[in-house]
């Protein structure tokens, strides 16, 4: 099972089959594409300042390992590593860019591919309330006091005072 997360515009409302036109679904594991084509992929997806940065990263990683005079072994196992680390950051890079545009995501969906996955978000999107999406709860550690007395050392509560 893959994880895929679907993402609408702002504002979109539950159940509104209208906001499905838009949608975009996003998956959640290692891109291959962006692995054999890096910059290229990041520019079939649209996704401009990544694409441009991954190219400058790419030929910057190359000019370095030229420049250090790296054995060719070496520069290509290095090279096979950033590009693991593009197809495994790709993914993450596209939904950063949708909640960049006002394209957050609103579900995550667990399925064994993007059409299953789709029926299941589409379904769960229409049978929605017309409500607003629900905000997430505070945090208990954000809502409780800060401490009025001055914190000396790593463990102010382990010394008690006398």
């Amino acid at each position: 099972m893959t994880t895929y997360t679907l993402h609408l515009p702002r504002d979109a409302r539950p159940g509104d089959p209208s906001a499905l036109d838009e949608s975009e679904f996003v998956k959640d594991a290692f891109s291959w594409g962006a692995f054999f084509f890096t910059f290229l992929w990041f520019f079939v997806h649209r996704l401009w300042l990544a694409g441009f940065a991954v190219l400058i990263v790419v030929f910057a990683f190359g000019g370095l390992m030229a420049l250090l005079d790296v054995h060719p072994l070496a520069g290509s196992i290095a090279q096979l590593l950033l590009q693991s680390l593009i197809g495994l950051e790709a993914n993450s890079l596209r939904r950063w860019t949708l909640a960049r545009h006002g394209r957050s995501a609103v579900d995550a969906i667990a399925a064994a591919d993007q059409d299953e996955a789709e029926a299941k978000a589409f379904a769960r999107w229409l049978d929605a309330k017309s409500a607003p999406l629900p905000r997430p709860a505070s945090s208990p550690v954000l809502s409780t006091p800060r401490r009025l007395d001055p914190v000396i050392g790593l463990f102010p509560d382990a010394e008690r005072p006398r």
